[in-house]
């Protein structure tokens, strides 16, 4: 199954509140997956492909260590990637925190803040071969 995507740009959601990019809080008990994928995606541009960044956070939010990933690592990758998960235009990055989602010719991703130019650029189709898909939002009630 292909989950990545390729000279592809996803806008914030419509309905998205933040009107520049934050970083997501974690919680009291731990890593939030939002913070997770900004902490990934952030820290190393261009690094993961979708599918990557999909299963690294659920590793790491799932606190599966080491030890067990150099022993099950093909059977715990195999389960994750045999369900259903969403993808990228569903994360909280582009729904709540303000991010669009770069993903280049390699369907590698980067975190574009929406302040940005560059994120205008995208936005606006002015990246020629980029397609442009907006986040999901995040109520289906929503008009805005």
């Amino acid at each position: 199954m292909e989950w990545n995507y390729y000279n592809t740009f996803i806008t914030v959601s419509p309905d998205c509140p933040s009107e520049f990019g934050l970083v997501p809080p974690d919680k009291k008990g731990g890593r939030t997956k939002p913070s997770l994928e900004y902490e990934l995606a952030a820290e190393q541009p261009y690094q993961y492909t979708q599918e990557e960044l999909l299963y690294e956070v659920h590793v790491r939010h799932k606190g599966i260590a080491p030890e067990e990933l150099a022993e099950r690592g093909a059977e715990i990758r195999e389960t994750f990637y045999s369900k259903p998960t969403a993808c990228m235009r569903a994360s909280m990055l582009p729904k709540k925190y303000g991010w669009g989602l770069h993903f280049n010719q390699e369907g590698k991703l980067a975190l574009i803040p929406r302040e940005s130019e560059l994120y205008h650029q995208f936005a606006e189709g002015k990246q020629e071969g980029v397609k442009v898909l907006s986040g999901m939002r995040s109520s289906r009630n929503s008009t805005s």
